[in-house]
Parts: structure tokens; sequence; C-alpha cells
């Protein structure tokens, strides 16, 4: 057992673990089962970036009726959670109902683009000033960020950051403005989707924030997370514009970009290889 952790759980809910077992999910921090010997199961959080955050997100899905973990304690460097039994197989019938949750979920809107703080994605900080116009949010606050703290990073060469660019650029064209800003998990791809007896159990690890609701269905799409059952369903309950298909590939460019960030290669090609199916 890491006893410095166990020490901090113990302070936090005044009962020492019996058990820390670490669990996958970890590439941004720590992330162990917490087993006691009086109480239900916790999972703990550690990791550089503020897990209050974290916390703050899930609280907001959470009255939005998504199912997500309840938070037992939060702070910036230690964040324990409701353990939720699941495993992250998402048959067609799971499918079905990650469509019925997030096609629910998108109907939560907001007055602008954007959230009431920044939120993340994994340790990444995502801006969310509100913000009217969709086009403008996504053009600067996502594609362009993005491509500039993956170029500062070294990460993002300097001929894909000006192909990015381009596109941004063209964003006007490429995109529309929806009808409302829609309250999106952000990133519902297979490991953060949690599934028990042939529904969601709980969705995990938000990077939320008010968007148009196209970006979280290019993300399952872009991840291979969900397939026609998912994409039939979200259709018969909440309507996919036929235009989505057109602009899937350009909100497909912010997690690539991000991905780029984080682990390089083999993300450049793949990047490299969705700005040529766009035509630049």
């Amino acid at each position: 057992m890491t006893s410095d952790l166990a020490t901090r759980i113990a302070a936090a809910v005044d009962e020492r673990p019996a058990a820390l077992v670490e669990l996958d999910g970890g590439e941004m921090g720590t992330v162990h089962r917490v087993d006691f010997a009086d109480r239900d199961s916790l999972v703990a959080k550690t990791r550089d970036a503020p897990l209050t955050v974290e916390a703050e997100m899930l609280a907001h899905l959470a009255d939005a009726r998504l199912p997500v973990p309840d938070v037992h304690r939060a702070s910036d460097d230690l964040l324990l959670l409701e353990y939720v039994e699941g495993e992250s197989r998402l048959t067609p019938m799971v499918e079905r109902d990650v469509a019925d949750h997030l096609a629910a979920l998108h109907e939560t809107t907001a007055q602008a683009f954007g959230f009431e703080r920044d939120t993340l994605t994994g340790s990444l900080v995502q801006p969310n000033p509100w913000t009217d116009s969709w086009v403008a949010f996504y053009r600067d606050r996502r594609l362009r960020y993005a491509a500039e703290v993956a170029r500062e990073a070294g990460e993002l060469p300097t001929a894909l950051a000006g192909r990015v660019e381009e596109v941004a650029a063209d964003c006007d064209a490429l995109l529309v403005e929806p009808d409302a800003p829609s309250l999106i998990h952000g990133d519902a791809w297979t490991n953060n989707v949690l599934a028990r007896d042939g529904e969601v159990a709980a969705f995990l690890d938000p990077a939320t924030y008010y968007a148009h609701a196209e970006v979280e269905l290019a993300y399952l799409d872009w991840t291979g997370t969900v397939g026609d059952p998912f994409f039939e369903r979200y259709d018969a309950r909440r309507g996919i514009d036929p235009g989505y298909e057109s602009r899937r590939d350009v909100y497909a460019l912010y997690p690539l970009v991000v991905h780029v960030y984080y682990f390089g290669d083999p993300y450049r090609e793949e990047l490299a290889a969705t700005l040529a199916r766009l035509g630049y």
C-alpha cells in the first residue's frame, strides 16, 4: 500500500484504507480503488492538475442528470469518488443507452458557448470564456489554442501548425452556428464509459463545456467508441443534421492536436491525413 496516499485518504474520511488497488486510467496521474473494513470502496485520484476542476465538472453533469460518480472529497491534489462497478465494453445495447443519455444531456443549454470556469482535458487547460459565436469559440479557444500549445511544446511542426491555421481561418465557411449551446461531457470515449447489465453505470473523466453537440458526436466517432447503434438511436432521439458528415473531420482536429501535444507520433501522421482529407 502507498503509505502517503493511505494517510491522506485516512485524514479525509476518518478511516484508514484496508487496501489500495491501482486501476487503469492513470496516464495523467494515479487512480486507485480504496477498500475499507467498514465502508463502501472509493476511488482515489491524484495528479498535478487541480482535481477540484474535475469535481466541479462532475457536479455540473450530475445536476444535468448524467450518471457520474458521486464526489466524496475534493482538493487540488486528491479526489475521492464513489466506486462504480462496471466495464468499458460497449455492446449495441449499451451504445443505445449512451445515445439516450447524451441526447438528454445535450438538451441542457446555456446562453453562450464556454463554461463558468476553465476546464481540463487531461491536464491541459481548456479556456472557456463565454462567447456568443460557436464558430469563433471553436476557432480561437479550441483549434488555435491547442495548436499554439502543441507548437510551443515542440510537438507540432511548423508546417502542420500552418495547415491547422488554414482550417481555423476558414471556420466561418466550414462550420455552422447551432440553435443553442449544448452541455457536453467532452471526453466520452470507451475507457470513460462504465457499463453494467446492458446500461451505462457511469461516465468518467469529463472535459465539460457548452458547445455544438456535434463536437461530442465527432469525438465518439473519431475514437471509434460507438457505431451505428449509437448514431441511429441518437438521430431518433435528437436528430443529426446531414451536414454533420462534412464537419466531423473539422471537429476531430481539436482532439488530434491535443493528442499530438501529449503523445507526438503517431498522431502527427493522423493529423496530417485528416487535414489532407479536408483539402488542407
